[in-house]
């Protein structure tokens, strides 16, 4: 089968397409066709082995030759002890475990995957697992009249969570680059601010902060809540990330304010209920587009660098 691989952290110019064995299904396990696998910041993360917690499975060389784990496909084999599938069965879930999506077959673990609604293409089922998880769990507490900001809004993740704050009631304000203020105002948002040109933190506070790449002190993005108010974040430097686990702590409760990291839960179970309203025609999935396998180091790019509206999709095979 075709596959892109990686055998150092580097720039996308380290990948390359090459003929490798289909992988076999162990025990409790299932092979997968894979017809497309969404690009996430943390596919980013393992290319480039930056931050540094990206390295934590393989320091000096990846561990893993093949990146890719929101994949959705239809079940080729599966391994002893499978019970939920059957060959030729839909599937799509986040194989973060194993990874392995750019690629023509992946194996997954049973536990990983869920069957595809019907109402969803493959690409779009691609596009849940992961950022929906995130984006469902990172906005949870919203509620009608709070004022909700979410940092990074104009990726997957960051186009779901600002169509869940708003139908929670909430009023959203989306953050991110120039570029992509009109798409985030399309999807949802109340209210844009492009962090180039504006500080949000020195913004009238809000009841709940969602940041997705957290880079900033404790203390702007305590300046950022209201008191009562919450700040989480997921993804962002290694140093920002220890002083929301340490400082933000104190911080936090000594001025009536939570500063945490969330801690994003995985699984069907975490991420069927917004495949759920997709389906149903309440969450809009919006494709920045889809990209062939041949293509994989420039879907990587237009997520790493920044340049993505929505979700980008690999399809493995096209023809």
């Amino acid at each position: 089968m075709k596959a892109v691989v990686q055998d150092r952290y580097g720039r996308p110019e380290v990948l390359r397409l090459e003929e490798v064995p289909i992988p076999k299904p162990g025990a409790n396990q299932v092979l997968v066709e894979v017809a497309a696998t969404s690009v996430n910041l943390s596919d980013w993360e393992g290319l480039t082995g930056v931050p540094a917690y990206a390295r934590i499975a393989g320091l000096r060389a990846p561990a893993r030759r093949v990146l890719g784990s929101d994949i959705a496909g239809r079940v080729a084999s599966v391994g002893a002890g499978v019970t939920r599938f059957r060959v030729g069965d839909e599937v799509y879930g986040d194989n973060l475990s194993r990874m392995g999506g750019f690629a023509e077959f992946a194996v997954a673990s049973e536990s990983a995957l869920a069957h595809k609604p019907p109402e969803l293409t493959f690409v779009e089922a691609s596009t849940l697992p992961q950022s929906g998880a995130i984006a469902l769990q990172g906005t949870a507490s919203a509620r009608p009249g709070q004022r909700v900001l979410i940092n990074g809004a104009g990726g997957g993740t960051g186009s779901f969570a600002i169509q869940l704050a708003s139908l929670a009631g909430a009023h959203v304000t989306a953050v991110d680059n120039a570029g992509k203020l009109d798409f985030m105002r399309d999807v949802g948002a109340d209210d844009v601010v492009d962090y180039r040109r504006e500080d949000f933190t020195r913004r009238e506070p809000f009841d709940l902060v969602l940041d997705l790449v957290a880079h900033r002190s404790v203390f702007a993005y305590r300046r950022a809540l209201v008191r009562g108010g919450r700040y989480l974040c997921v993804g962002g430097n290694v140093r920002a990330l220890l002083r929301v686990i340490t400082v933000g702590a104190v911080v936090g409760a000594v001025t009536g304010r939570r500063l945490g990291i969330l801690i994003v839960r995985e699984g069907p179970a975490h991420f069927r209920p917004l495949a759920e309203r997709c389906a149903a025609g309440d969450v809009r999935i919006h494709v920045d587009r889809t990209f062939a396998l041949d293509e994989v180091p420039r879907a990587l790019a237009a997520v790493g660098e920044g340049r993505a509206l929505g979700k980008v999709v690999v399809t493995p095979r096209t023809g």
